[in-house]
């Protein structure tokens, strides 16, 4: 059996503005399980970034440890990659995003890997507002290490064995809201639809933007009374809205269904279009969001979509009032301007 993707590519192809097909967009070939829902989200991003016509050369994709930080390897072959070590993705983009503020940060975690050992990092990631597209990749197990409980894992659930998880679930987008992130959705990886331009708007968000993605583990945690499987969310999900990016310059027409509507404007002057909202949800406000996931949650559904966006977020960079030029960049004159100039500066402080 080959794992090599075939190099030639029928010359018909669809290609993007910058003259890409696809293919420029993908990886090696996956070694996962075959159904797994980490999959689907790789060909989401890579979707993504080829609708968006993304130069590859942009983008750093970093990961951590687990069946979700290999997925790098299988999407945006010709990016810049950092596999970091079991939770610590989160400093690594921190420090990687402070020395070079041109880069698109793409993030990809578990719910072991930020909902266990990297926790803090996540938190911090959150507070500081960190100018990254964050998303885990949940599936309420370890599947790694043969099926073990996670910390999403809900109470009562039992693994593959019979074993029952006595400890209540920690809800990662709950917990962003909580702490402040300026961008939080939810999605599932079985819905590209509602995935990819939930993907392309966190791209263009500045600042901290958190997708957490139920991707179901067709190995460990697949079992039809499992909150993470393919059967139990397609049974409870419940959208706030249908989706539409429309990025910047680019005309497009929207059948749009009858109903309240909601325009986002991003930052880069691309939009999001969100029909048939919810009831009683208002993405711009952090209070309405809380509210919203609370009642879904008490009725057993699982909120997924664009929960709650901060239109005027500012991110690390802004808050640290750092220079516009990338820090990697600096010479020495830059960061040694002189004597006289230290003087000055001393002087203000007289």
């Amino acid at each position: 059996m080959s794992y090599l993707r075939p190099s030639f590519r029928h010359p018909l192809l669809p290609k993007n503005e910058l003259g890409f097909t696809r293919a420029d967009y993908e990886g090696a070939i996956s070694t996962l399980c075959a159904g797994c829902g980490h999959d689907s989200i790789s060909g989401a991003i890579v979707q993504a970034c080829f609708e968006m016509a993304l130069e590859p050369h942009r983008v750093a994709k970093l990961s951590g440890i687990g069946c979700s930080s290999k997925t790098p390897t299988y999407y945006l072959s010709h990016s810049h990659g950092f596999n970091t070590v079991h939770g610590r993705m989160p400093s690594v983009a921190t420090g990687a995003y402070l020395a070079n503020r041109e880069l698109i940060y793409l993030g990809v975690s578990g719910d072991g890997d930020t909902a266990s050992i990297g926790m803090g990092q996540f938190v911090h990631a959150i507070r500081r507002n960190l100018n990254i597209v964050y998303i885990v990749m949940n599936n309420g197990c370890y599947g790694l290490t043969k099926g073990q409980h996670s910390a999403t894992a809900d109470a009562g659930s039992k693994t593959k064995d019979g074993g029952l998880n006595p400890f209540e679930a920690i809800d990662l987008v709950g917990l962003a809201l909580e702490l402040g992130a300026t961008f939080v959705g939810r999605s599932f990886s079985g819905d590209k639809t509602q995935l990819v331009p939930l993907i392309q708007a966190a791209m263009t968000h500045p600042g901290f933007a958190f997708i957490d993605v139920l991707s179901p583990c067709v190995t460990f945690n697949n079992k039809p009374d499992s909150t993470k499987s393919y059967d139990y969310v397609r049974a409870h999900i419940e959208a706030t809205a249908t989706i539409d990016f429309v990025p910047e310059k680019k005309e497009i027409l929207v059948d749009y269904a009858e109903g309240d509507a909601r325009e986002v404007k991003l930052h880069d002057g691309s939009m999001i279009h969100l029909r048939k909202l919810a009831p009683n949800w208002d993405p711009r406000s952090r209070t309405s969001a809380m509210n919203r996931l609370h009642d879904a949650k008490s009725r057993g559904e699982i909120l997924t979509g664009l929960l709650y966006i901060d239109q005027d977020s500012q991110d690390l960079h802004e808050l640290e009032q750092t220079v516009a030029r990338p820090l990697n960049s600096l010479q020495e004159a830059d960061l040694c301007p002189g004597s006289g100039v230290l003087a000055g500066i001393n002087a203000k402080f007289r």
